[in-house]
């Protein structure tokens, strides 16, 4: 009797360094794709335009590539080891979501995944392809496909052994490989992770309206914020980890064996005041071989500077003062939102009227107005 391929590649896996490897078809029919359709044709995207024009391709495995058959999913826990959300008590820290604490997940699994992948295709013969969230496959259902876990009502893959932390990288190969028994919903009668979201971005369980996710606006949105969401942003500067931690599951969680997706000090509670003094070079320094360096340092510093108007420390005021002659208007006008939230109503309006004379950006000027969108 021939050995399995699937052994071979479990303990190729394991010596790589994943926590689990399982496998799907690749092939075989699915809904998600209908899913997706639904939240994109209800505007759920938001600007991530990429999500529109690659509906087609996203829509099924095959869609990306005919020839896929089997899909071998990995994943890699990041679990910190402890809940994370009580970090956000103090206001004058930022919080930086637990997945971006360390080394980019994409960098540590992706040359792994090829590694895998080439010994794969020397054992079956057959072509293979590397996939790590970079390109139009929807790793979450493939996961729940192969048994690692389900999409919960926050959206999210949940384990029942490793909770919410989890990193996902797929194989699609050509060759035929028995699928392992996929993995049922177990989230019952909670709805933790719904009622914990700060911008009530859940319209129904198992929906998201990524409009409304800090993770989306800390991250993929490019403008000023909505009015509506600032506030509630508290000190969430990257990501948002609530609907996460908040599960019950994560009891059986454990702490990450990874050393590179583990914590640097540098970005677990960072003050708030060191992060609004950042320029460009420093920022590129301090997020060095991390996923937060892809927002760039606009975005980021507008995100710090949300967080310094929630923060009610009135030292923070001068930071903010100096960041609303920023060269980048997203940054101007997030440094008049804070100053509006923690200066003297007089002494605000004292500075908006020496400062909005000489303002040439509609956006800034309607932040120092009071009209944002």
């Amino acid at each position: 009797m021939a050995a399995d391929p699937r052994d071979f590649i479990r303990e190729r896996a394991s010596a790589l360094g994943f926590d689990v490897c399982r496998f799907a078809s690749a092939s075989a029919p699915w809904s998600a794709g209908e899913r997706l359709a639904h939240f994109v044709g209800e505007g759920r995207h938001g600007d991530m335009g990429w999500m529109e024009t690659t509906l087609e391709r996203r829509a099924h495995p095959t869609a990306m590539w005919a020839g896929a058959r089997t899909a071998v999913v990995l994943g890699l826990n990041y679990g910190p080891g402890h809940d994370p959300l009580p970090e956000m008590d103090d206001a004058s820290a930022g919080y930086i979501s637990v997945y971006a604490r360390g080394d980019d997940y994409h960098e540590v699994i992706k040359g792994r995944l090829k590694t895998l992948a080439g010994q794969i295709a020397a054992r079956t013969g057959e072509e293979v392809k590397v996939f790590v969230d970079t390109a139009p496959l929807m790793e979450k259902p493939l996961a729940q496909r192969a048994g690692i876990g389900w999409q919960g009502k926050h959206t999210n893959l949940l384990s029942r052994t490793r909770g919410n932390w989890l990193f996902l990288g797929v194989i699609l190969s050509a060759a035929e490989l028995e699928p392992d028994a996929p993995e049922g919903e177990h989230c019952g009668g909670c709805t933790a992770c719904l009622d914990v979201c700060p911008t009530q971005a859940f319209p129904a369980p198992f929906q998201l309206d990524a409009r409304r996710c800090l993770s989306y606006l800390t991250i993929e949105f490019t403008g000023p914020w909505p009015v509506e969401f600032r506030a509630a942003t508290g000190s969430r500067i990257y990501g948002c980890d609530d609907c996460l931690a908040v599960c019950p599951w994560n009891k059986f969680a454990v702490a990450s064996h990874e050393s590179r997706v583990q914590a640097r000090e540098a970005l677990v509670s960072p003050r708030l005041a060191d992060l609004a003094g950042l320029d460009d070079a420093a920022f590129r320094t301090l997020f060095s071989k991390s996923p937060v360096k892809r927002i760039g340092r606009d975005r980021f510093v507008r995100n710090v500077l949300y967080a310094i108007g929630n923060s009610g420390d009135a030292a923070l005021i001068e930071a903010a003062r100096r960041l609303a002659d920023d060269p980048a208007p997203v940054v101007r006008g997030a440094a008049v939102w804070a100053l509006s939230r923690l200066m003297d109503e007089t002494d605000f309006a004292g500075l908006r009227a020496e400062r909005l004379a000489g303002e040439t950006d509609a956006a800034v000027r309607a932040e120092w107005t009071g009209d944002q969108a």
